[in-house]
């Protein structure tokens, strides 16, 4: 799995140790990651797993996620963080950043660019031969701003 997160998670520590996972970085990104690459069945994403899975974290997450074995599906998980996503469909590409006002910046000379309008709480699933027909439905977690307590 490959990808970026914006945000914290705080139990990263206990759900290593609950799910038996071997830690390779220092980080509490790499849960989100190593969730993803648990929940892959025959090379692709089983999504219910990954959204199970993810009801167990805490803290802040917005990320973007591609398993390698996968590549021509992308993963967006927009919870409690900002996200802004946009899309050309000429072009067949998707940007993403986490202020409006880079895609802006960086857009502004062409034209179209469209926004993508996803609501917090939400995974989008892009695929390659269909940017255009994404789908968008709901995942949980424990959305926390400041650590708490463990589960």
């Amino acid at each position: 799995m490959i990808g970026t997160h914006n945000g914290t998670i705080y139990n990263a520590d206990y759900l290593f140790r609950r799910w038996k996972m071997r830690r390779f970085a220092e980080v509490d990104s790499e849960i989100l990651f190593r969730l993803a690459a648990n929940a892959a069945r025959d090379g692709a994403m089983d999504i219910e797993r990954f959204k199970a899975r993810l009801r167990r974290c805490r803290g802040q997450i917005t990320a973007v996620i591609a398993c390698r074995t996968d590549p021509g599906t992308v993963f967006v998980l927009k919870g409690n963080r900002p996200l802004e996503l946009r899309w050309h469909p000429r072009r067949k590409a998707v940007l993403y950043a986490s202020d409006p006002a880079y895609l802006d910046a960086v857009l502004a000379e062409e034209k179209g660019w469209r926004e993508i309008a996803v609501p917090p709480m939400s995974l989008v699933v892009f695929r390659r031969e269909d940017l255009a027909g994404y789908s968008v439905e709901p995942f949980e977690f424990v959305a926390q701003e400041r650590k708490g307590a463990e589960p």
